[in-house]
């Protein structure tokens, strides 16, 4: 980071800004972040999930780069007492990054966030995630079937979206019409129908998913399932021959279940309509130049880690689990059963993983906590 700070020191308005964005995709850096205090501007990245402040600015030098990234973005350059959301592109090498940004007033001033959607980085092939053997294999049996539901889950930035991703993408040119609805698309998939979710005119995950069956698809993604009638009308599109890809905001696979419940999704239809529960985070490597000793490192800036990969727990979901889920068994029954069948936490399969070097305990510990 010092040589990026460094890279960045002396320039002003588009100039910075012009710079700030070629080194953040050099860097393998997902988000900057301007947050206004009251003597300065703080500049934060994230890089490889964690939060890292690079350095201050004056308020009169980042009052030229917000109008350059309103500008940018067609935002109102007037407007600065309500959050604003727009998008540009920057050209990098031959391709085009793609910036999403989101403002935000606060008593010092706009905050903003950017985020940086890579092309080069979106679609990562499956087997290059880092999932452990076992999974992928159990994952290759699921996209098998030909209808039900396989949830991805984790909290927000745990890689939901790419596992996704990759999934659909070795569905491509199987002879499926494949459609989905994000919000927002973050990436283009050739030979997939992609819709994009508009809150500001009605247009939810709800009822694009009604409006998407309609479309006579065979494999849906539903970007989030986020309220009772989107779960139901998955569920729902799963039990009359759709393969529905799902993601929903829960910390485990197995709490997946009582979560759907307690939003309405009755046990009668729950439990033939779910095929496997993926619950992920993703894990900083260890650096490979420094083994985590980080100090003065170049290839880490002194992290001790560079690069991540998935830790996941998948639940495929079998007939005695249905049995369960139909007799609204509590939790502790599900992980009572899939723990005597075989099933392994994230933080076990964690713990077996750092024996091998590839992470730490710290790590795991991090994101499993």
């Amino acid at each position: 980071m010092e040589n990026l700070k460094k890279e960045l020191t002396g320039k002003e308005g588009e100039e910075f800004l012009h710079t700030l964005h070629q080194l953040a995709v050099k860097e393998g850096i997902s988000d900057l972040h301007f947050f206004p205090r009251k003597e300065d501007v703080e500049l934060g990245v994230r890089l490889d999930g964690v939060m890292q402040s690079i350095l201050t600015l004056t308020h009169a030098g980042y009052t030229d780069i917000v109008r350059r990234v309103k500008f940018t973005s067609h935002l109102s350059l007037n407007t600065t007492t309500i959050p604003q959301d727009g998008e540009y592109s920057f050209p990098f090498a031959d391709y085009e990054v793609k910036v999403r940004v989101s403002s935000l007033p606060t008593k010092f001033g706009e905050a903003f966030t950017l985020r940086l959607l890579d092309p080069k980085r979106g679609i990562v092939p499956l087997e290059k995630l880092g999932f452990e053997e076992d999974i992928r294999t159990a994952l290759a049996v699921l996209m098998e079937s030909p209808n039900g539901i396989l949830l991805v889950t984790g909290p927000t930035g745990s890689g939901k979206t790419t596992t996704l991703y990759a999934l659909l993408s070795t569905l491509i040119g199987t002879g499926r019409n494949i459609i989905t609805l994000e919000d927002p698309i973050e990436y283009q998939l050739q030979g997939i129908l992609q819709s994009q979710i508009d809150h500001r005119h009605g247009y939810d995950f709800a009822l694009g998913l009604r409006a998407l069956l309609r479309q006579d698809p065979d494999v849906i993604l539903v970007g989030e399932i986020r309220d009772a009638e989107t779960a139901k009308t998955a569920a729902d599109a799963a039990l009359t021959g759709h393969m529905v890809f799902a993601t929903l905001h829960t910390n485990s696979a197995i709490e997946s279940i009582p979560r759907l419940v307690s939003m309405g999704v009755e046990p009668y239809l729950l439990a033939p309509a779910l095929r496997g529960i993926l619950a992920q985070r993703l894990l900083r490597k260890t650096c490979t130049e420094c083994h985590g000793k980080g100090g003065n490192c170049s290839l880490c800036a002194g992290s001790g880690y560079k690069g991540r990969f998935c830790l996941a727990e998948l639940l495929p979901v079998d007939a005695s689990i249905r049995d369960l889920i139909l007799a609204g068994s509590p939790q502790k029954d599900l992980e009572a059963y899939a723990k005597k069948h075989g099933f392994k936490t994230m933080r076990e399969r964690g713990n077996d993983i750092v024996k091998t070097g590839i992470t730490s305990i710290e790590e795991v510990t991090r994101v499993t906590t």
